[in-house]
């Protein structure tokens, strides 16, 4: 009933009813017209109520010295007015606080704009397939493998993968990306992305709660229950400033034997801009992130990404795109050419599970190849396969397989493999009736946007390492395309764990981005961990305390400048609220501001600082 009642009371449109009445006693006084009841005592009772219920829940519930508040401050400072029948100042130091009160949930509530978002645009219902019959379910009625029909203009209900025909799909609710993506048969879907052209059929692989959609508002709602340490301190500032607040003013009462200086220092006093300084920063900056694309679960991990002078990157999945592409062709025989080379070895690899064997086929198709049957298929893990195609004897493998199998590998061939070995690339070495006519190598695709972005971290005076499990030639050779000098490769993930620690007790702070499950032991060692949420793994995602959601790497140094304006804003509003202060205690001290003006000066500092604070939910940092 009580909380009700508080609730009601400090609205928006009691609020406004209670500066009405501030306003009419103000106007009262200054035409000098005398009334039966102060109209300011409606102010003092709409909006002391709250801010006495607020003090006395604190001290009731808040543990040790966090039972002393700003809010208890407050109050006393209001009931002191009250006391020396100054009913104006009383109402208008609970009105202000009021209104710095609203203005805190209205930065709050925008913030959260991407949440509401998100929240909105989770779908209701589903067009299930079955038995070749189309009907509406809802859409926490879908099952794992449900086969669903998505037409144009309609919202994807789960994750899935695309089964029949092509469309593109708009996910800027999910990655921030401005334009649609063009998608076609295999490719995955969203939760809450939208199908733009083509009719499409999806078999749904992540539903209900495992959604991408519902996975990013659990991660948006985390981050707006955790406060950030900077929070904390300015609470504990707040607990003692209290004390102090009061001793000062018993001192000035008995140095000027004068009650309503006493009284004045009690108003100005209030450490309220102090404690709306973080929360205020804090939320806007992940509302702000939240936009682009990246998901910040508390405010910690942003306060301490601001203090990041080290950033360390996992290389597969990270710093590159995580996927096998062909990137040479080399055929060493004059019969065969390269073209020749690459439907031999795609015929042959057609029935092989190997990673690299499927890579081939797929880039084989994507030059429409013609692909030839194979006969007496058989494949050794691990080593290679041995197939029938155009009546030849074609083995494909690594070194060791061949050679196992008799098969001399000239010098110049050899020379080859360190050349590629050296670039950061995988071979397949192809034996055409017993010699070893020619080479495939496929590498892993660097992300187009990582030396640039490697190069603005540099400029903001934030070292890069790479750390990586890949051999020491693949991580040298990628490290040295985006600009990486610092190289610790061929790690298990409790050396990379021993890696970030080894850092960290040099003064370092560290944050790790990564995107695979042996990332996740670095990911919560590091003092923020960064996980590429699209792609990533969900281990990777839970164990970071920032994912970027579109997997675009070039957001790091967005994110650091946003950090760094987000701190640097706390600090800065902490710093006048104090100063504010400390100029308004030395007027009441000496006459010059009264309750009713110390009241003004104060609380309007207060709202400042909220409004510092809500400039960054629309700040350009890039």
């Amino acid at each position: 009933m009580l909380k009700e009642i508080n609730d009601l009371l400090s609205g928006v449109i009691m609020t406004i009813i209670s500066g009405i009445f501030l306003a009419i006693s103000l106007l009262l006084s200054f035409w000098d017209i005398s009334v039966l009841i102060d109209p300011a005592w409606v102010s003092v009772i709409i909006s002391g109520i709250p801010l006495i219920y607020l003090a006395l829940w604190r001290i009731i519930f808040n543990p040790g010295i966090s039972k002393i508040s700003s809010a208890l401050l407050i109050s006393i400072a209001m009931i002191a007015a009250i006391a020396i029948g100054d009913l104006f100042a009383a109402g208008e130091v609970a009105f202000i606080m009021a209104i710095g009160a609203i203005l805190e949930d209205k930065t709050t509530e925008r913030a959260k704009k991407g949440l509401k978002n998100l929240i909105e645009l989770a779908p209701q219902q589903g067009r299930l397939i079955e038995n070749g019959n189309e009907k509406m379910i809802a859409a926490e009625s879908i099952k794992q493998n449900d086969i669903l029909r998505i037409l144009p203009g309609e919202t994807i209900p789960v994750d899935g993968k695309i089964i029949n025909g092509n469309t593109s799909i708009d996910q800027s609710i999910m990655t921030g990306e401005a334009l649609p993506v063009d998608k076609e048969i295999g490719d995955s879907v969203f939760c809450g992305t939208i199908n733009c052209f083509g009719a499409i059929d999806i078999k749904a692989t992540k539903v209900g709660e495992n959604s991408s959609l519902q996975k990013l508002i659990r991660m948006v709602k985390e981050a707006e229950d955790k406060k950030a340490p900077m929070q904390r301190i300015a609470d504990k500032c707040a607990s003692w400033l209290v004390p102090v607040a009061l001793l000062i003013a018993i001192i000035a009462y008995f140095a000027t034997n004068n009650i309503v200086r006493a009284v004045t220092v009690l108003v100005v006093f209030c450490p309220c801009a102090l404690v709306l300084a973080t929360p205020t920063a804090i939320m806007a900056a992940i509302g702000q992130a939240t936009k682009h694309g990246v998901i910040i679960k508390s405010g910690e991990a942003l306060e301490k990404m601001g203090k990041v002078n080290t950033i360390a990157f996992d290389k597969t999945g990270t710093l590159t795109l995580g996927t096998l592409e062909v990137s040479d062709i080399i055929s060493f025989s004059e019969k065969i050419n390269d073209n020749d080379l690459l439907i031999l070895a795609a015929s042959a690899e057609v029935r092989s599970e190997h990673p690299l064997g499927k890579a081939i086929v797929s880039y084989a198709k994507e030059q429409n190849i013609i692909f030839e049957e194979a006969s007496n298929f058989f494949m050794e893990a691990g080593k290679g396969i041995y197939a029938q195609v155009l009546q030849k004897n074609l083995l494909c493998g690594n070194e060791k397989y061949l050679t196992e199998k008799k098969i001399e590998i000239p010098p110049k061939i050899k020379n080859t493999l360190e050349t590629l070995r050296q670039q950061g690339k995988a071979s397949i070495l192809i034996s055409v009736d017993e010699i070893c006519t020619g080479i495939i190598a496929l590498s892993d695709v660097l992300r187009p946007t990582a030396k640039e972005m490697v190069s603005k971290l540099s400029k903001m005076n934030t070292k890069t390492i790479l750390l990586t499990g890949d051999n020491r030639q693949t991580a040298n050779y990628f490290a040295s395309q985006v600009g990486i000098t610092l190289i610790r490769s061929e790690l298990l993930p409790e050396e990379k764990v021993q890696n970030i620690k080894s850092i960290q007790e040099n003064g370092k702070n560290v944050c790790m981005i990564g995107d695979g499950v042996n990332d996740a032991p670095a990911l919560k060692t590091a003092s923020v961990g960064v996980a590429m949420g699209s792609m990533g793994s969900d281990i990777a995602v839970d164990a970071a305390d920032i994912a970027l959601m579109s997997d675009d790497i070039s957001k790091i140094p967005y994110l650091k400048r946003l950090s760094n304006a987000t701190v640097n804003t706390i600090k800065f509003s902490i710093t006048l609220s104090l100063c504010i202060n400390l100029v308004a205690i030395i007027l009441s001290l000496l006459g010059v501001l009264t309750p009713t003006t110390g009241a003004l000066v104060h609380n309007a500092g207060s709202c400042f600082v909220v409004l510092i604070a809500a400039l960054l939910y629309d700040r350009k940092f890039e």
